[in-house]
């Protein structure tokens, strides 16, 4: 490998895609594009191993994602220059597509008249179809109430608009004029690519720029390679629960992460089955970077100037069960699989949090919530749907640094829509966005604040959605004796009569003057609390974040005669407070702990991987009738009574008598 030429191909490459990545921002129609910026684009190799990757907007997330199996299906199609592709299908793309709201388009690049290059893009759109404004809704429990499903298709062939592609695609959104102009914007991404990629075969030749794809992802697995190496060999595991929509549905994701020397594998064995909700999505065969995006960050973290492309991926195995919540079959609906996703990101933490020395990072909140509301239109009159906002919650306390508030590094990406915006575009007036005092948990390293969004409707009716939202049940969890997060909260009309606390938001209607208020949840904190520095508690103090109570019950701090901190006696206090013992690596919280008293670790292990040896029709049933049963009798499970738990209901299922 040629050191200076790699570096400058590298160059090179990711100019061409942050200017594509730039035309996609600017040009595009929609809020959640635009703004929100959930859109991204890159170039592939002929066979599909991605070589550049923007990092300066748009999603991050997608680093390597896995496009070979639609390359083969492309080559079934037949390719030539001037083609461009479209589709929606997670599944027969084995994951390219992580839901059908991410239209993706597929261009091949030629050089010399040989194919050279593959241009890949995607924008969520805002509407697909489907049962609801928006197309997700989190009750969903198959794919066909979602919308449009459309496998790889020519939408350009050699140059020329494929029209009965684009109505069939557009005939079926509620926003086709949005959608059009959002895929406009992509395709101009992806000729942008495509010339600049040709520009610069000219200037250094076809071979040296070939060689230099080659050369870019070998140098970012080296990268990835190094930072591995230093990760202490071993085996280290981590669990945690998807909170589903009704109230107990708990379903399990698991990870075993091993590490052995430069090379690392996940093992999602004993995770739960899909679900019928649409929080599942497909991880295919390959190592997917949506499943893994905690460890890449890790990566990305201790390595920043590593090119990001898939040879972060090569060094790195993945087994994700077929038929798991998280590697899902047809037809899974997974319309809201930012809730799933985000849930394995805090498994993975949890994974390097027990790996790494002085360990990283609590939980974060766990949540990525996205609300979109289909109303009105205050300047046109005509219906339209809206995204008004991402809503995440306060990071987790990190190994050396507080929690960021109200966003979280999963989804640091996303961006806030301004409240003007809001306001102009649609029939909601926002009466509050803002932190939530006394909202961080507390720790050496305290979480970040919660979010609390207060929002109106103004017109007659209006019908909102979000999805995403988790966190109501179990807590995000600490690490090294810091206090655990708190939970997501959803009201609506607080403070009147007719006030309702909402387990959750799937699909809501709205009347004139309705209001609802969402707080997020909030990240764990990280370390002991008696160990917080005095000097980061006052300015905490300063900003009205943190309270005077909560600063004495919470970190031990003693207030002198004129409010100021006592340092002398507020160390006494914390000696009389602290512990001989040393503090859990992990506290998951008051409710998980009377949950994991019924469901041991290892048991709740066994039961996901016998569920999925179950017929694949019974699976979710079956997991929903022991799991409710063995609940209820509120005792801890075993594997003696589990294993007959299974065998009754199986029976059951399967049409046999069965006395209890």
């Amino acid at each position: 490998m040629h050191a200076v030429r790699t570096a400058v191909m590298n160059n090179r490459f990711t100019a061409i895609v942050e200017e594509a990545s730039a035309v996609m921002y600017r040009t595009a129609h929609t809020t959640f594009v635009k703004l929100v910026q959930d859109y991204q684009c890159a170039i592939a190799t002929p066979d599909g191993e991605v070589f550049a990757y923007p990092s300066q907007a748009g999603v991050n997330s997608f680093i390597g994602v896995p496009l070979k199996r639609t390359i083969a299906l492309l080559h079934e199609l037949g390719i030539e220059e001037g083609d461009c592709f479209l589709t929606n299908d997670p599944f027969s793309t084995d994951g390219l597509v992580t839901h059908m709201m991410d239209v993706t388009m597929v261009r091949p690049i030629f050089v010399d008249g040989r194919l050279f290059a593959f241009a890949w893009g995607f924008v969520h759109a805002s509407d697909i179809g489907g049962a609801v404004p928006g197309s997700i809704s989190p009750a969903f429990t198959e794919v066909f109430q979602e919308g449009i499903r459309i496998r790889p298709v020519k939408l350009y062939k050699k140059g020329q608009i494929n029209e009965d592609v684009r109505r069939l695609f557009l005939d079926n959104s509620r926003t086709p004029d949005d959608l059009w102009g959002d895929m406009k914007a992509m395709i101009s991404a992806l000729q942008s690519m495509d010339r600049r990629l040709r520009q610069l075969s000219v200037s250094y030749g076809r071979d040296v720029v070939a060689q230099g794809m080659l050369d870019v992802l070998a140098f970012s697995e080296a990268k990835a390679r190094s930072v591995i190496a230093k990760i202490p060999d071993g085996t280290y595991d981590f669990g945690d629960y998807l909170e589903g929509i009704e109230p107990g549905q708990y379903t399990y994701i698991r990870c075993a992460m091993c590490v052995e020397g430069d090379s690392v594998s996940f093992d999602f064995a004993g995770t739960d089955p899909q679900i019928p909700a649409a929080y599942n999505f497909v991880s295919g065969a390959g190592t997917h970077p949506y499943t893994i995006q905690a460890f890449l960050y890790y990566l990305l973290t201790v390595e920043p100037d590593a090119p990001r492309n898939a040879g972060l991926l090569r060094p790195i195995s993945l087994h994700a069960p077929r038929g798991t919540v998280i590697n899902a079959e047809f037809p899974a609906a997974g319309g809201s699989r930012v809730a799933a996703s985000t849930r394995v990101y805090d498994v993975l933490l949890g994974c390097l949090q027990k790996a790494v020395k002085g360990g990283l990072s609590a939980s974060g909140p766990g949540m990525s919530g996205v609300i979109v509301l289909s109303a009105r239109d205050p300047r046109s009159g005509k219906r339209q749907v809206s995204v008004i906002n991402p809503l995440c919650g306060g990071g987790g306390g990190r190994a050396g640094s507080d929690g960021t508030d109200a966003i979280d590094s999963r989804s640091g990406y996303l961006k806030s829509v301004p409240t003007e915006v809001i306001e102009v575009e649609t029939v909601l007036v926002v009466h509050a966005n803002r932190l939530v005092e006394d909202s961080y948990s507390a720790g050496r390293w305290r979480g970040g604040a919660a979010l609390l969004m207060e929002i109106e409707n103004t017109d007659a009716e209006a019908t909102m959605t979000i999805r995403g939202m988790n966190r109501f049940s179990f807590r995000p969890w600490s690490v090294d004796g810091g206090y655990p997060g708190r939970l997501a909260e959803v009201t609506l009309n607080p403070g009147k009569e007719n006030a309702e606390v909402l387990a959750r938001v799937t699909v809501l209607k709205l009347k004139r003057g309705d209001v609802l208020r969402l707080v997020t949840p909030a990240g764990g904190g990280f370390g002991d609390p008696l160990d917080r520095d005095l000097a980061a508690i006052a300015r905490d103090l300063k900003r009205g974040m943190l309270s005077v109570d909560a600063a004495s019950q919470d970190y031990g701090v003693v207030f002198a005669n004129d409010g100021s901190i006592d340092a002398e006696a507020t160390e006494r206090k914390r000696a009389s407070r602290r512990s001989t013992q040393a503090p859990a690596p992990f506290d998951m919280g008051p409710e998980r702990r009377a949950y994991d008293a019924i469901w041991p670790d290892t048991v709740r292990t066994r039961f996901a991987r016998l569920a999925l040896l179950q017929p694949k029709a019974h699976r979710q049933l079956l997991v929903d009738a022991v799991r409710t049963r063995l609940t209820a009798a509120d005792e801890a499970v075993t594997d003696e009574t589990l294993q007959r738990a299974i065998d009754e209901e199986a029976a059951v299922l399967a049409g046999d008598d069965v006395l209890y």
